[in-house]
């Protein structure tokens, strides 16, 4: 179902009502989360300096991943995005297995960010619960969604933009730090913090790895931009370049942001993992209110990731109602092209998961969340098996690749190498077994049903041509 530019008068249409303006600072900012400015602590406590090496493995592998992506999303702008590719390049049950797991990993967002805020706001006014800001964030953030496409747009847009002045802002301080240029604040520097801490690699190669995984879910988010460009008037256009700058993104947002932390805070600071890389970072400068400030800037980036939770929860099931895989009313648009129903399931299901994190007993909603532990991954993994099959596809119609995957298909054989040898790793890792366990029970369970479904539809198919015939 690829997205096209009539009206959505037809109450099944969504509006290519999203400007290039959101569309450019969705992709510039769409990988930017709490990951980064909080997560990275831990990351960065556990390999030491050698964390850029899993920043740098895991940015490539996003980079490779959304360039397969922008081949196939240039092809065809579609909503459903990898969803819809799978679907056509591999078999209705990959389309409906990773559609619903990628929902479900959206869904699974919401309680976490939607907590995360309502964990700061109470912290300055604890006089209403987090269960309560928690559930007014999510409720604001959803009307936000039901409106129009363009006003998810402007809210991201803003979001984005402010995450982004932060991150510039940091790293200017950061780089004026190093050079001496800021009064009464000396920097150690790289090189010595190395030659004091255990060098650049204090923990090994295998901490390496553990890292590499933790910061492969920071990246999570970079593909919902090919799933927002299908609702603007140039997809193809706006696909391309959100593809072409991720390297930049990722060189600039991460790996420089990175290496100034780690150029400032020794990797072994107790409290590094406890307030995140950026907090710490400003507490050794000495900035002032920098606890504050932070939480600011995270309390933008937690409501940026919410805000776009809702939105492609409810693009993909939107998509998968489309092609028949979930309930035909999810798959309708009321004015402005907005598909309420399907906004509104999905914000439904994050109400009750965001209750389920106050009241179900810790283990019970670990193992939830451990169900979308490697979605990620999968979702890599169905990119690229797609884009082998669609390129033969794309060659075989004659039709010009406007945008084409790197020395293919020796590269893209290269990802899915290395994706089956990251979910190899998590497997024989203890810290990472339930989510494998828990995803691939989730994911078998899906197939099964995909595979049902796709069952009942040729036998009904069949017995409409028998009927036909006589």
């Amino acid at each position: 179902m690829t997205i096209t530019k009539q009206s959505s008068s037809d109450g099944t249409s969504l509006s290519p009502a999203l400007k290039p303006r959101h569309v450019t600072m969705l992709s510039i900012a769409g990988v930017i989360g709490a990951g980064l400015f909080v997560g990275s602590g831990h990351a960065i406590a556990a390999a030491g300096p050698a964390v850029l090496l899993a920043y740098a493995l895991a940015g490539t592998l996003v980079v490779l991943v959304m360039r397969m992506l922008g081949e196939m999303a240039v092809a065809s702008p579609d909503t459903g995005s990898f969803s819809s590719y799978a679907h056509q390049a591999i078999g209705r049950w990959a389309g409906f297995t990773i559609g619903w797991l990628y929902w479900w990993f959206w869904v699974l967002v919401i309680p976490l960010e939607a907590v995360a805020a309502a964990a700061i706001l109470n912290a300055w006014f604890p006089a209403i619960a987090t269960w309560q800001f928690a559930l007014a964030i999510t409720a604001f953030l959803t009307v936000t969604n039901l409106f129009s496409v363009a006003k998810y747009g402007e809210f991201e847009f803003w979001f984005a933009l402010l995450k982004v002045l932060a991150i510039i802002a940091f790293i200017v301080l950061g780089a004026v730090a190093m050079v001496g240029a800021l009064p009464g604040r000396e920097v150690s520097g790289l090189g010595t913090l190395m030659a004091t801490h255990g060098g650049f690699m204090p923990n090994g190669f295998n901490a390496v790895i553990g890292a590499l995984l933790t910061t492969m879910f920071s990246f999570m988010g970079t593909e919902i931009v090919t799933i927002a460009a299908a609702e603007s008037k140039n997809p193809s256009k706006q696909i391309g370049k959100a593809t072409n700058s991720v390297i930049w993104r990722i060189g600039l947002f991460y790996i420089v942001s990175i290496f100034l932390v780690i150029s400032i805070v020794p990797w072994q600071d107790p409290q590094l993992p406890v307030v995140g890389s950026y907090q710490r970072a400003l507490e050794f400068l000495s900035i002032p209110h920098a606890k504050l400030i932070v939480d600011l800037v995270v309390l933008v980036a937690v409501a940026s990731c919410l805000n776009s939770a809702l939105y492609t929860a409810s693009r993909m099931l939107f998509s998968l109602s489309r092609r028949g895989d979930a309930p035909a009313a999810f798959g309708r648009t009321a004015a402005g092209g907005v598909p309420r129903a399907a906004v509104l399931a999905s914000t439904a299901v994050g109400f009750a998961t965001t209750i389920a994190n106050f009241t179900m007993p810790e283990a019970v909603f670990s193992f939830l969340l451990a169900t979308s532990g490697a979605v990620a991954l999968l979702v890599y993994l169905v990119i690229a098996v797609s884009q082998l099959r669609m390129r033969r596809k794309l060659n075989a119609s004659g039709q010009p690749i406007e945008c084409r995957m790197w020395l293919f298909p020796w590269l893209t054989w290269l990802v899915i190498g290395f994706i089956i040898m990251a979910l190899g790793i998590m497997l024989m890792t203890e810290a990472h077994r339930m989510e494998i366990l828990a995803t691939g029970l989730l994911a078998l369970v899906v197939v099964a049903i995909g595979s049902w479904l796709g069952a009942r539809d040729r036998s009904n198919a069949t017995l409409m041509t028998a009927s036909q015939s006589r």
